[in-house]
């Protein structure tokens, strides 16, 4: 494939969502064909898988079950819309992708990061991201943004305690031991334009490469 799978990684608050628009403006206007797109989501069913995951009302759902359901969504979005793009050459931005479900479902949840990897390789096949950004703030300090933030969708991961955020965090932290090569942590804990400029700067380099 000729285009650039690059994804923006981080837990809850840690800015990656607006950012990735900005980013996505800013490289077609340097003449780049982008895609800015979302997981779960980014296409109709996936988008449908999304409501039933993150639907406050379903408490009651399992590790498993919830696993499961990001790698279907992953899965139809990747063969509806990410790999025709990244065919086509363009540049494929998007708002988590499978490190969301190592570290969430992985580590947090304790399902095993290698179990759900082992899921998530029956639904991407090979397609890993060339390029991946995590977003690294204190758990506490982006919960606190999301809490200041009224426009934000409240959705079932925002009901958790700060020690199951703090978990994710550590997933992270052992992803970017694992794959050092494709993670790339930008410091989200400083004024927006400042995290723009060295995402941006970041992508910039990746592409001369």
């Amino acid at each position: 494939m000729n285009g650039h799978f690059i994804t923006f990684e981080g837990g809850e608050g840690a800015g990656k969502t607006t950012i990735l628009q900005t980013l996505s403006e800013k490289l077609q206007k340097q003449g780049f064909e982008v895609i800015a797109t979302r997981e779960p989501g980014g296409i109709e069913i996936s988008e449908q898988i999304r409501k039933v995951i993150l639907d406050p009302q379903n408490t009651k759902m399992e590790e498993r079950t919830e696993a499961l359901l990001y790698a279907a969504a992953r899965r139809q979005h990747l063969v509806e819309k990410v790999i025709p793009a990244l065919e086509q050459g363009k540049i494929v931005l998007c708002d988590r992708f499978i490190d969301s479900s190592l570290a969430y479902q992985g580590h947090a949840r304790g399902l095993g990061i290698d179990e759900v990897f082992a899921i998530n390789q029956f639904a991407i096949k090979d397609c890993m991201p060339t390029l991946t950004l995590f977003f690294d703030i204190a758990p506490k300090k982006g919960l606190e943004r999301i809490a200041s933030n009224k426009e934000r969708e409240r959705n079932r991961l925002d009901l958790e305690n700060l020690a199951f955020h703090e978990r994710v965090y550590e997933g992270y932290q052992k992803l970017i031991g694992k794959f050092p090569n494709r993670i790339s942590t930008i410091n989200a804990d400083q004024s927006l334009e400042n995290v723009e400029r060295d995402a941006m700067a970041r992508i910039a380099a990746y592409l001369k490469k």
